[in-house]
């Protein structure tokens, strides 16, 4: 348990930024599950939109500091080439 008023104040902060976090990261996990659901089902518009979407909210989460960079970009190199082994392209 926190003893000084400066890390109370700390661990409400701490806690207020896991859960906005977690929601970023949560929506990227699900904009990347539907790019990868169009991409199976041989959508190829729709898994672009989709793809495209995907990136830009892992983007947005990095620019935040809810991700890395490096790990933002690696999760986007991984979801691109997903897509594009589903798609056959």
């Amino acid at each position: 348990m926190a003893n000084t008023k400066s890390q109370i104040k700390r661990n409400r902060q701490n806690e207020k930024a896991r859960s906005r976090n977690k929601t970023v990261r949560s929506e990227i996990k699900t904009r990347s599950k539907a790019a990868l659901d169009a991409a199976r089902s041989g959508d190829t518009t729709g898994a672009t939109k989709a793809l495209q979407v995907a990136q830009a909210r892992i983007d947005a989460a990095a620019t935040r500091g809810a991700l890395h960079a490096n790990t933002a970009a690696r999760r986007k190199s991984n979801l691109t080439k997903q897509v594009n082994s589903l798609l056959g392209s």
